[in-house]
């Protein structure tokens, strides 16, 4: 009975080093050891003790006595045993790979055979915010760009902060997500609010806040979603509504009245 994987049946076999033999008593051997004792020496097939006969230490074997060119001599590795059967299936991790070239420790091998990245890095990835005094006006029940004008991070250099557009130059699937603080700030109420994410100029997501005239001066509108973004031209913006009661006065909130409240970003998931 066994716990884990049953052991497979294995074939162990054993290298063996030919020596070319010389009135001396020093030799290089193929294999490092730890000492002697990892390897049987025979000279004219009589085999000879270990620290006795010769020394061994990495790949210097040292003999007692000098051959001469006429003797035969051979070793055999016994602390260089090769397997010959392949682990079972589901019996190594992660931990049991090395990765070669320019990977490191977090790579793991693909269906293929090839090495890649575990998981990957969330780039290109980028969040801006509204930044500056008295937030950016907006006209009654119109849909307006935000003019998240102040970056956070940007790390592929991928959002334009005078066009307000997100352009990864990166294929894959990446998390949008923004927020827009909303206010009504002639002193009017607000009616409802709206936030919009476009890919390429068309709408992809809209949601809303509906207050139906419940007093609300000002508000906090989230959204989020998942986009697939090509390679070369695909673009996302963030836009906002305000619906007011009035018809005049309404804001996106800036940095200085709410600490980024008003912000866009995105980061690739999905390689």
């Amino acid at each position: 009975m066994y716990l884990g994987n049953q052991p497979a049946l294995s074939y162990t076999s054993f290298a063996k080093q030919d020596f070319t033999t010389s009135a001396t008593t020093s030799y290089t051997l193929d294999n490092p050891v730890a000492n002697a004792n990892e390897l049987a020496l025979f000279i004219n097939f009589v085999r000879q003790e270990p620290t006795t006969a010769y020394t061994a230490s990495g790949t210097s074997l040292t003999l007692t006595s000098a051959t001469s060119a006429s003797d035969d001599m051979y070793c055999v590795f016994l602390g260089k045993a090769v397997q010959t059967v392949n682990p079972p299936s589901g019996s190594v991790g992660i931990s049991q790979l090395s990765a070669t070239g320019t990977k490191d420790a977090t790579t793991f091998l693909r269906g293929d055979n090839t090495f890649a990245s575990a998981g990957g890095t969330n780039t290109p990835a980028f969040e801006a915010y509204l930044g500056g005094t008295g937030g950016q006006s907006v006209s009654d029940n119109a849909v307006t760009l935000v003019q998240a004008n102040t970056e956070v991070y940007d790390t592929d250099s991928a959002y334009d902060t005078s066009t307000y557009r997100f352009t990864p130059q990166v294929a894959g699937k990446y998390l949008v997500y923004g927020s827009i603080q909303n206010e009504s700030n002639s002193g009017t109420n607000l009616n409802a609010s709206y936030l919009y994410f476009k890919k390429n100029g068309t709408n992809i997501l809209e949601t809303s806040n509906d207050y139906y005239n419940n007093q609300i001066r000002a508000d906090i509108i989230t959204g989020d979603m998942i986009v697939d973004m090509n390679g070369s031209t695909d673009y996302v913006e963030l836009y906002g509504r305000i619906d007011s009661i009035s018809g005049s006065g309404q804001l996106f909130e800036s940095n200085t009245q709410f600490k980024r409240a008003t912000h866009f970003g995105a980061y690739k998931i999905i390689e």
